[in-house]
């Protein structure tokens, strides 16, 4: 098990553990009833805290942010040497943590995406672990909630006695989901981005000597390129350029923290 704290990657503080200490961290609290911010970042969620203080101070208020791409985890090795022997793959993370879960009889609620993508992914789940307690799932609603439509989203979860939430909003909308949400829900939030889509089937992953070698985005840069290419071909080389100056100690991003002026998005 490995949990080496927390370092800053352009100003963003990224959990250097791997998958057992994860789903050990979420079941706990979920057994708990404690609450926990968790986020898998790709390079794309890394660059939305970089460009963005406020979000930069949201994001460093998570428990666990979990180096979800390979060139995330290659950053944590490259500027502060910690040899992280794997990733902590949203997708793969949130199965281990389900798998954990239909084990200890934790029940889990799923929010957001599409109602379509909701029942084939439920429908998948129950087949992949028979013994999983689903206590709700709700879709997006793709826009801003008001504060009796949030409040009515918190009574839900809670009545549903749900232990985990998995969060599926897209980067940056489930992050800044998990932050307004963490203090009213005692239970893990785990945003968990395509991870829906990916164990629905509607969205497929990259082939593994891909993932391996960093190369995901490539994969979905053929498969998506009018909503990707300004992502990827923009943000990548600006990711590697402030990675290495970084890494040169010649630019450095201050690790800003929330000071609970953070505007409230509201996003459902």
């Amino acid at each position: 098990m490995i949990n080496r704290g927390k370092y800053s990657v352009l100003g963003v503080e990224i959990s250097a553990i791997d998958y057992e200490y994860g789903v050990e961290a979420i079941i706990n609290a979920a057994k708990m009833r404690s609450p926990l911010a968790m986020t898998a970042l790709a390079v794309h969620g890394v660059m939305t805290g970089f460009s963005d203080p406020v979000h930069r101070r949201r994001l460093n208020a998570f428990d666990l942010v979990t180096p979800d791409g390979q060139p995330v985890r290659w950053a944590l090795n490259w500027i502060h040497g910690i040899k992280l022997p794997d990733r902590v793959y949203g997708p793969t993370l949130t199965l281990k943590v389900l798998e954990a879960a239909a084990i200890e009889g934790l029940p889990v609620y799923f929010y957001g995406s599409k109602q379509e993508t909701l029942d084939l992914l439920l429908e998948k789940l129950q087949v992949k672990f028979p013994g999983l307690k689903v206590v709700g799932a709700e879709p997006s609603k793709f826009r801003r909630l008001t504060p009796e439509e949030k409040q009515e989203v918190v009574n839900r979860i809670k009545n549903s006695g749900a232990t985990i939430t998995f969060v599926g909003l897209g980067c940056p909308r489930q992050e800044v989901w998990v932050y307004e949400y963490r203090n009213h829900l005692s239970m893990p939030l785990m945003a968990v981005g395509a991870a829906f889509d990916f164990h629905a089937g509607t969205v497929s992953q990259a082939p593994p000597w891909m993932q391996k070698r960093g190369l995901e985005w490539f994969y979905r840069l053929i498969q998506e390129p009018g909503r990707l290419w300004k992502r990827y071909l923009l943000l990548n080389p600006m990711y590697l350029t402030f990675t290495f100056l970084q890494m040169l100690s010649i630019s450095k991003q201050p690790v800003l923290k929330p000071t609970g002026m953070e505007p409230e998005e509201s996003y459902g």
